[in-house]
């Protein structure tokens, strides 16, 4: 194909158009034709597929669609790449009603609007109505965990712990650093207080937090989850432990707990997924669960002004259907409305940085054996949402915060430590 007719000589207006006149990324085209720009990387559109889905979904979902099908691969450091094009787009976007149009016209003479490609399969179709029952909350639940126990393991590793580290000293481990963020928020939970208090962990998990209190604290826990395969897979972490004693995992939602008590509630990376018009109902529901001085830890990313997972992003489609990160500001107001005395807010935005770049370096190591478990689609989606998470949280679009509060008494008594001293 001569460059007069090239897919690279076609496209190469919008290119420029859409990441500036020197893009920091080179394109490199299915015919063998590439625009050389900056050297970031290389990003291969691998087929007509690729702009089929960018026409037919303009936008991010489209580009979604295309990276995950494997019309378009990004080859380089993911972080560069995805900072680098997010600088130059952000800053020099030319982007209006007529390059659209020349986009279009390009993909008709290269024949990409012959037919219109199927998403991938991994894509989630949210059925239209309410969002939040717990129907759909399941449905969300189970298309983001329940992809197979022994991917989580690759990409977590032994700690099998999906929330935010926290890294103490400088030479932390992952797993050193999950253990760190157990323990800080058992001793602002109080459970070093006294042995055997009661703890409902809310969106377990694999149980690591559970076992972790149960072990070091001699907690009496209840773990509950809506996702079948991690709450098979706790049960059975809890068990080779030995630690069934003092810890049970349901496959229960936390609104079917009417009328027990509990002295602690732990909520670790749950809270994205109940919403704003849930969240009233979400703090009442644990405040109607916990004694006159007890304690909620509410772990959550968060987001300034907060952001709904759009139906047609790349999150809500392939990673969290339905999620929503609320401000915190609105999270501690939400937990006062419900009865709840904020004593405590703590941010860890650099620490999940860190522990998503760790998550990449773990999938990107093993990178045959993730794609023999859930395939390459699968693979592709969690490479690109956790890299993007992770500069996310390094340039403060996200941020995640601890946010303790208490029951008083009638009489106002917290049974609250006079410092932070107490957890440290």
């Amino acid at each position: 194909m001569g460059n007069e007719t090239s897919v690279a000589a076609a496209f190469e207006p919008l290119v420029r158009a859409a990441l500036g006149p020197e893009p920091a990324v080179r394109f490199e085209f299915w015919d063998g034709s590439s625009i050389e720009s900056g050297n970031a990387g290389t990003m291969r559109v691998r087929s007509r597929d690729a702009l089929s889905h960018m026409v037919w979904a303009p936008g991010e979902l489209g580009l979604a669609r295309a990276y995950v099908a494997g019309n378009v691969d990004l080859d380089g450091d993911i972080f560069t790449m995805l900072r680098s094009l997010q600088s130059t787009a952000s800053d020099d976007a030319h982007l209006g009603l007529g390059a659209t149009w020349k986009a279009v016209d390009a993909a008709r003479r290269l024949g990409a609007l012959s037919h219109r490609p199927k998403p991938p399969p991994e894509e989630a179709q949210p059925r239209r109505g309410p969002v939040h029952t717990k129907r759909r909350d399941a449905a969300a639940i189970s298309h983001h965990y329940d992809v197979g126990n022994d991917f989580y393991r690759l990409v977590l590793g032994p700690s099998m712990t999906y929330s935010c580290a926290r890294f103490v000293t400088e030479d932390s481990t992952l797993e050193n650093a999950q253990e760190a963020k157990h323990d800080l928020i058992c001793r602002k939970l109080g459970l070093a207080d006294r042995t055997g208090m009661r703890l409902l962990d809310v969106g377990c998990g694999w149980g690591s937090m559970a076992m972790h209190a149960a072990s070091v604290y001699g907690a009496q826990v209840v773990g509950v989850t809506i996702s079948g395969e991690q709450a098979d897979l706790a049960r059975k972490r809890v068990h080779d432990a030995g630690l069934s004693a003092n810890v049970e995992i349901r496959l229960s939602d936390y609104r079917d707990l009417p009328g027990e008590q509990f002295d602690a509630i732990s909520s670790i990376g749950m809270f994205e997924h109940v919403g704003t018009k849930r969240a009233a109902e979400y703090f009442d529901t644990l405040r109607a669960l916990l004694r006159p001085e007890g304690r909620l830890l509410n772990h959550a990313i968060s987001s300034p002004g907060g952001s709904t997972m759009r139906s047609r992003s790349f999150i809500g489609r392939y990673v969290f259907p339905d999620g929503e990160l609320i401000d915190v500001g609105e999270v501690a107001l939400a937990m006062q409305r419900a009865g709840f005395e904020v004593r405590d807010v703590e941010a860890l935005r650099e620490h999940y940085a860190l522990t998503l770049r760790d998550w990449v370096a773990n999938l990107e190591s093993a990178w045959d054996q993730a794609v023999s478990l859930v395939g390459e689609g699968r693979a592709r989606i969690w490479r690109l949402y956790m890299a993007a998470s992770a500069l996310g949280f390094e340039d403060g679009g996200l941020g995640i915060h601890q946010v303790l509060g208490v029951v008083p008494t009638a009489q106002g008594n917290s049974g609250m430590p006079a410092t932070r001293r107490a957890w440290g």
